[in-house]
This record gives C-alpha cells, structure tokens and sequence, in this order.
C-alpha cells in the first residue's frame, strides 16, 4: 500500500515559491512606486493602470508557484 503522508518540499522550492508570491506584494506594498499620474496608458492614469496589470501578474506568480510545488510533489512520489 502506497505511503500518502506527505513529505517537506525541499528547501529550494519552498524559497522559490515564497519568492514568486512576494513579488507581487511588495510591488503594491511599496506604494511611491506607482503613486503618480503619469504616464497614461489609454487615457487611465499610472496609479489605476499598474494595479490592474499587477492583477494578471499576481495570478501569474501564483500560478508558477503552484507549478513549482506541484512538480516538485509529484518528484517527490516518484522517488518513493
């Protein structure tokens, strides 16, 4: 019978994941980057325009992370 317990990430990956859901939280944190009108793209101002990107950048981010956690799992079943 096939052991289910699940086992610690390595390190590597865990790190990398982190990394890749930080990004998108300290480039809204960090709020002088983008507090400014311009410049405009369409009519919208920089403020409203870079946090709307940051919306497909963030699921992006999150997606890659769950990736990387994933296959690394899925390495981690293989081994066994």
């Amino acid at each position: 019978m096939p052991d289910n317990t699940p086992r610690p990430l390595p390190t590597g990956v865990a790190v990398a994941a982190g990394v890749l859901l930080a990004i998108p939280i300290l480039a809204l944190l960090i709020v002088p980057i983008y507090a400014k009108k311009g410049p405009e793209l369409w009519g919208f101002p920089f403020f409203y325009w870079y946090q709307l990107l940051w919306v497909f950048l963030a699921a992006s981010f999150t997606y890659l992370a769950y990736v990387l956690i994933e296959r690394a799992r899925r390495e981690g079943r293989d081994q066994r």
